[in-house]
């Protein structure tokens, strides 16, 4: 344990807390504070001036980040027929309609993201407490309830994200790996920023978005200008 501490304890050395860094640094900074034994995960935290308990201030949508995210997305797909066959095709990793619902009702979830035709919600809907809560049950608003099965399993393996506002009116994103090189997180970033900018919900008074920070999967986080990743 005391080991762990002191590892932590090094990788937040040259960190100011109180100090916000231009994008560029601030990626230079995590890079080399990424030194646990696996790729980890790059991720973006953005503070945003809304209240999610409004309806008029949910913030949700979804990106496609033009590098990856650098991980292998599972994607589970609820279709028959044609559609079934179409998301086969396309590389959707299971593939199901009532055969499916019963095995996620049996707690048994090997997939990241799921998608749905829209014939298929009214069978979905009884996974809403299994789903629901994991951040996976299918939305029109961000492409997973869609007719266009192929382009949504493809854009779910080649980078989409997701996202929406917390309670604390925080998101959270992946944008990539350490190993990535600095240019490709730049352009991850902007991408996921840009995005939620342009999900701005109508009832978002003021100041829309306050912080951004990145961090590694263990390391400190690192506060960043505002302007450089909105720019």
């Amino acid at each position: 344990m005391a080991k762990l501490a002191k590892r932590v304890q090094k990788t937040r050395e040259g960190v100011d807390p109180n100090k916000m860094y231009g994008l560029s640094e601030a990626i230079s900074m995590v890079k080399e504070r990424a030194v646990a034994k696996f790729d980890e995960t790059v991720e973006i935290a953005m503070n945003l001036g809304v209240d999610p308990r409004h309806a008029d201030q949910m913030v949700r949508g979804v990106v496609n980040l033009p590098n990856g995210t650098g991980r292998t997305v599972r994607v589970a797909v609820f279709a028959r027929g044609a559609k079934a066959d179409e998301a086969k095709a396309a590389g959707a990793d299971i593939v199901g309609a009532e055969d499916l619902v019963e095995i996620v009702q049996g707690g048994k979830i090997e997939f990241d993201r799921c998608i749905a035709t829209p014939d298929m919600m009214p069978l979905v809907g009884r996974l809403g407490k299994v789903l629901g809560p994991r951040g996976m049950m299918p939305n029109p608003k961000v492409g997973t309830v869609t007719m266009d099965v192929k382009s949504a399993v493809e854009a779910s393996k080649g980078g989409a994200v997701e996202f929406r506002v917390e309670k604390a009116g925080i998101i959270h994103g992946a944008v990539g790996k350490a190993s990535f090189d600095a240019k490709k997180l730049e352009e991850n970033i902007k991408a996921f920023a840009d995005a939620v900018i342009k999900a701005k919900p109508a009832g978002a008074k003021g100041n829309y978005v306050k912080k951004v920070a990145i961090s590694s999967t263990m390391g400190p986080g690192v506060k960043v200008e505002i302007s450089s990743v909105t720019a």
